[in-house]
């Protein structure tokens, strides 16, 4: 009996189909996510996709362009705060999978008001990367890169591809640190970023008036903003368009 069992287990061994070697089945939990489970493909171990994981697992890095491969993202629409030299800077951190599609502004407070709702609802059935692009009462343009739009969810959510970006006027990218993963966590009251330690490393009420950034564990970054509490004047969100 032991060996036919034996026998019928190595026959069911030998149908199962072995997956490549270019294939990882990744599981993924946290406080902040629900646990799922997802299927990348990693190219080479110099170019490997970044995804959200748990503080006990093994981060891989993003797949980025750097400067001198990244092209200029196209913008379908005007903007009041992005010129080639912010999307110059922004391009070559932003992941290989969103170059060569146009950017649509999403939202933005010249056009659809401050009101935080609003940009909820017009995200609503989005499933592309977006960009968030503040300024200011000090005239200072700061944002993030986030790998999913923006939504109300009783659960942190996002990648490692999410990112934070200042121009003071030098550009500064802050990349995922690994040390959590609450990337972005979004209610009726604010929008946050990053976070860690009761600190977020943005935070946007629900007027998308008043706003504040401090360093966090999610990105180790220094405050986004010339104030840690700040007030917005204008506001866009970019979302890729394919």
């Amino acid at each position: 009996m032991w060996c036919t069992r034996a026998q019928s287990l190595t026959e069911k061994s030998r149908a199962m189909k072995q997956l490549p070697g270019n294939i990882k089945v990744l599981y993924f939990a946290s406080e902040c996510l629900e646990p799922y489970v997802e299927i990348i493909t990693v190219k080479d171990p110099k170019h490997r996709l970044s995804l959200c994981s748990s503080l006990d697992s093994e981060a891989e890095e993003p797949e980025y362009l750097g400067e001198t491969d990244s092209v200029l993202p196209v913008l379908s629409d005007h903007s009041l705060l992005l010129d080639d030299h912010h999307l110059e800077r922004l391009a070559a951190h932003m992941p290989a999978r969103t170059q060569g599609y146009p950017w649509q502004l999403v939202y933005s407070t010249a056009v659809h008001g401050s009101s935080l709702k609003t940009l909820y609802r017009n995200m609503a059935g989005l499933d592309s990367p977006v960009l968030l692009v503040i300024k200011d009462m000090d005239k200072k343009v700061f944002g993030a890169f986030s790998s999913d739009p923006f939504r109300v969810s009783k659960y942190c959510y996002g990648t490692g591809e999410t990112f934070l970006f200042s121009f003071n006027p030098d550009f500064q990218a802050y990349r995922w640190s690994g040390d959590n993963s609450y990337f972005v966590n979004g209610n009726w009251q604010s929008l946050q970023i990053g976070g860690g330690g009761g600190r977020f490393a943005l935070w946007l009420d629900a007027d998308l008036y008043h706003g504040a950034s401090f360093s966090c564990p999610t990105f180790h970054n220094a405050p986004l903003s010339t104030q840690e509490d700040f007030i917005v004047q204008d506001l866009e969100v970019w979302t890729v368009h394919g």
